[in-house]
């Protein structure tokens, strides 16, 4: 989640419930001194319960009515999605302009949304009953999907310790939207070799059927691959990979630690690998194994 907040990109998590996915969001809220919004997303929200209404108002000295703007929830520093998949797409798209374009647009006016923005969402395994798919635009705007999955017995066995006692302590912030928003910009300017930046297009072109040089395992088990945006936040992502582990040199290690959150939502499995029982990751895993790094010039 800190690599999706300093590349400036969105991250959502996906796990059954209970796995404290919006507990963490609202933890990371609160070290971070942003404003936080949470939306529970259910079947019957309105894509105005998130981006806000016109309401009219009389002016009790002259009785005239005028029309103001009623800002909804999204407009916030971090906004969680919480389980973004329980309402209808015409919800879900209410999203779409706010994520890629940090503005909202209602009734023929454009509103800004301050930066720093991110869109943290959490959604449960589609196989679940009343659930929506995101659609592949809404996916696409998403830098990350991690998976949440069940803790371990020692991991689970600590929660339950601490979380069957009293509780003593909040956390602390320890960043502002300023300092967000400088490391923002330093990663940006953080140099990346064209060696680097070759690596991450090759990967994501050979997530796509039928092109020349495709694996040929990628046309038996994928209907379609990654477009560009994949790219980009693998070189983004990579970036931020290796700034939070204390470098400046960004390599295709760091390309491929970010590959299976990036990819796994940007590549969708055929019936062939359905019926073989493979899955993103394992597709991403052996696409790691085929491609090999572009040499430097």
């Amino acid at each position: 989640m800190l690599a999706a907040i300093f590349a400036r990109g969105h991250c959502l998590l996906v796990g059954v419930p209970g796995l404290a996915k919006t507990l963490m969001i609202s933890t990371l809220a609160k070290s971070l001194r942003l404003n936080f919004n949470r939306i529970q997303f259910t079947p019957d929200l309105m894509p105005a319960d998130i981006t806000g209404t016109d309401i009219l108002e009389e002016d009790p000295a002259t009785g005239k009515r005028s029309f103001r703007f009623a800002r909804g929830p999204v407009f916030a520093n971090i906004v969680l999605a919480d389980e973004i998949n329980r309402t209808p797409p015409k919800t879900q798209a209410a999203l779409l302009q706010a994520m890629q374009e940090y503005q909202v647009t209602a009734g023929g006016r454009t509103y800004p949304l301050d930066p720093p923005f991110f869109v943290l969402a959490t959604q449960n395994p589609i196989e679940q009953e009343g659930t929506y798919p995101l659609p592949e635009a809404q996916l696409d705007r998403f830098m990350f999907m991690v998976n949440i999955g069940y803790p371990s017995k020692t991991e689970e066995r600590q929660i339950v310790r601490a979380t069957t006692m009293e509780l003593a302590g909040e956390p602390e912030p320890v960043m502002s939207a300023a300092d967000i928003q400088h490391v923002q910009n330093a990663l940006r300017k953080l140099p990346v070799s064209d060696h680097v930046v070759d690596y991450a297009v090759a990967l994501t072109r050979a997530t796509r059927p039928k092109m020349p040089g495709t694996p040929a395992f990628i046309t038996d088990w994928l209907t379609w691959g990654a477009g560009p945006r994949a790219a980009q936040y693998l070189v983004l992502g990579a970036k931020a990979h290796a700034m939070l582990n204390g470098r400046v040199n960004v390599g295709a290690d760091d390309v491929r630690a970010v590959a299976k959150p990036v990819l796994r939502h940007r590549i969708f499995p055929n019936f062939n690998a359905d019926a073989e029982g493979v899955g993103p990751d394992q597709i991403i895993e052996k696409l790691i194994e085929a491609v090999p790094e572009v040499s430097p010039d």
